[in-house]
């Protein structure tokens, strides 16, 4: 996975509110955060960090750039994004919320072509414990260990490693993989570079109600994962005709609830609510957490069994 305490990090949008207060967290981590993106504001310097009007400028008086973490407005996204890949940098983590899906298509259409990983949108980004910070995770939260999380949901991924880390069960990495309806990087992309990943002993998924994410996810493990696998689906008891939380997630959701026609047929579905996604986890033998203070335990068991 290459993010490490060596890690080059770039901040775009460094002027933002939320990027200020989070380049100061993610500095004081020890995650090396050597420039910032802001048009209009080149040559001043914020927290130390020296800021640029271009990537290309950054790029070229602080050398290769290893990964960028974007808090810039939803409609600039795509334009930061494409930048950072044009200036030869191959991580991205997007923390904006709001992106316009079409950007999101064009953009996960580049990161395709030139080999570029993409976290997010409406992502908290990536933390490995004791290496690196990129995004919005709580650090406090977290201590080094062989768990890896992967999850859609935001607070709910602090929450977890909380619980992990009291039950003293520290963590690998912990990614947010975001929670729109049309992402950089997926549950199955993640399961393969954590499963590869010498550091890591047993994977915790967190899925949530919406969408087939965690469907394609469970029978991708099941086929091609051997590091054991915990799951949690948030949303069991969200009720349905009602839209809570994430847009993505809720209209999905909202959606499978409804009777399709299909021809001259009428097709009852229930894709997309999280009893179908915890069925589709138990079909292939993964264990289900009910609520998220049952995790630790049933990591225990699976590393005890491993």
């Amino acid at each position: 996975m290459q993010f490490t305490s060596e890690t080059k990090v770039l901040i775009h949008g460094i002027t933002e509110p939320l990027a200020a207060t989070h380049t100061v967290l993610m500095k004081e981590y020890g995650t090396q955060v050597v420039a910032g993106v802001a048009p209009g504001h080149g040559g001043k310097t914020q927290n130390g960090v020296p800021i640029y009007d271009m990537v290309e400028e950054a790029v070229k008086e602080q050398g290769p750039i290893d990964a960028v973490a974007i808090f810039v407005k939803p409609f600039l996204v795509l334009d930061a994004a494409l930048e950072s890949i044009a200036a030869g940098i191959r991580k991205l983590a997007i923390v904006t919320e709001g992106m316009p899906p079409m950007d999101m298509v064009r953009l996960v259409r580049k990161a395709d072509i030139t080999d570029t990983l993409v976290v997010g949108p409406t992502s908290p980004g990536i933390i490995v414990p004791g290496q690196i910070l990129l995004g919005t995770h709580p650090a406090q939260f977290y201590t080094p260990g062989s768990v890896g999380i992967i999850s859609r949901s935001g607070t709910l991924t602090y929450e977890i490693a909380l619980s992990l880390t009291q039950a003293e069960l520290g963590q690998s990495i912990s990614v947010g993989i975001g929670g729109d309806g049309i992402l950089g990087s997926s549950f199955a992309q993640w399961l393969q570079m954590l499963d590869e990943d010498d550091r890591t002993e047993v994977i915790v998924l967190v899925g949530e109600i919406g969408g087939s994410t965690e469907e394609d996810a469970a029978e991708y493990a099941a086929e091609a994962i051997d590091t054991p696998t915990i799951a949690y689906v948030a949303g069991r008891f969200a009720p349905k005709g009602k839209r809570l939380g994430h847009a993505g997630a809720i209209v999905a959701a909202h959606l499978s609830g409804t009777q399709q026609y299909t021809g001259t047929a009428l097709l009852e579905t229930d894709i997309g609510t999280a009893e179908h996604k915890i069925e589709a986890f138990k079909k292939v033998g993964i264990p289900v957490a009910n609520r998220p203070s049952e995790i630790p335990a049933l990591v225990k068991k699976a590393l005890k069994k491993k």
